[in-house]
């Protein structure tokens, strides 16, 4: 099927769904919707987009059916390209519950149609893996494809479901019995300063690289999302030597950060903190998420880092990018 008939079969619109720019007075709307979502994440609530305001233009848009609000899409916009949205892991149309496949099919259709009479030109779309999802959700990768939407970017990372209760590598196994002689001290912390401190000393000097967020931003995320961010810390008579911050979504605990000192490293500390996270402070999650082991795109693999995380027993999710030429 070419092009032309692809965008001519994504234009078809089941319902009339009219869309609008998301203004300062949506506020309110926008945060109870993303929260009552079937694939809501605190990523979306506009205390969190918004503290990197300055970075990006907001382009988020809001679809309704009559006066029902039915679905939005967090995103910004440089020149004539907009994106789902640049600042955030994941991104893409965010339902409700009661949101159908066709009702999605018409809000995408009305989108297009919004965008191209906005004279947007190319359309960038972050797929939300399935982890997250409430209720099924992917009503939106249909409507990529059946747009002729090219797939750019496909990362890979690595989820483990608590409840298997699967077996650990030996080398895992070695090193949390390491650190359990040791009698290693983990504990839930506030202590951004300290823990931001062995993160870009870790990055810079094994990676080369900077922490996405500064230590005031943690700060003020972790004040405006007590209940999502925690921080975690392993010691050893008072001296720091493993964390991990972890962003926790409904059945989803996800390390956003893994820091493990020299000391950490040669005594298994960083891996008897993750285990504590798993079988115990987040054993109730459906999935632990330690994210990608990729690179540019997707077409590097770090094997070494993918295979550190599967020997806790995760396995493969991808996180998929899709551009539109308009």
């Amino acid at each position: 099927m070419s092009n032309m008939d692809n965008s001519a079969l994504c234009t078809q619109s089941y319902y009339k769904v009219s869309v609008r720019r998301y203004s300062l007075e949506d506020r309110k709307a926008w945060d109870d919707f993303v929260i009552s979502a079937k694939n809501g994440h605190f990523f979306f609530q506009r205390g969190y987009m918004e503290y990197h305001a300055d970075r990006f233009t907001d382009y988020s848009l809001m679809f309704f059916y009559g006066k029902e609000l039915v679905g939005i899409l967090p995103a910004n916009k440089v020149g004539n390209t907009v994106y789902s949205h640049q600042g955030l892991t994941y991104g893409g149309f965010v339902t409700s519950r009661n949101t159908s496949s066709l009702m999605l099919l018409s809000a995408f259709s009305a989108l297009l149609v919004y965008l191209r009479e906005d004279n947007v030109e190319k359309f960038f779309y972050k797929t939300m893996p399935y982890i997250y999802f409430d209720i099924p959700a992917e009503e939106d990768r249909w409507a990529l494809f059946s747009c002729g939407a090219k797939l750019i970017k496909r990362e890979l990372s690595s989820v483990l479901c608590p409840e298997e209760k699967v077996n650990y590598f030996k080398g895992k196994r070695n090193n949390i019995s390491k650190a359990s002689r040791l009698a290693l001290n983990n504990r839930e912390s506030s202590n951004f300063d300290e823990f931001m401190a062995l993160l870009r000393l870790v990055l810079s000097t094994r990676h080369d690289v900077e922490p996405v967020h500064t230590v005031e931003e943690m700060r003020l995320l972790a004040g405006k999302f007590p209940e999502n961010i925690k921080l975690h810390l392993c010691y050893n008579a008072g001296a720091l030597l493993a964390g991990a911050v972890v962003f926790v979504n409904h059945q989803v605990a996800h390390t956003q950060y893994l820091a493990n000192s020299d000391e950490g490293k040669r005594c298994g500390a960083l891996d008897y903190l993750l285990q504590h996270l798993i079988n115990t402070v987040y054993s109730d999650k459906a999935y632990f998420s330690f994210g990608i082991s990729t690179e540019k795109g997707g077409q590097i693999l770090n094997s070494g880092l993918l295979q550190s995380k599967e020997g806790f027993g995760a396995r493969g999710v991808v996180h998929d990018l899709y551009m539109l030429e308009l």
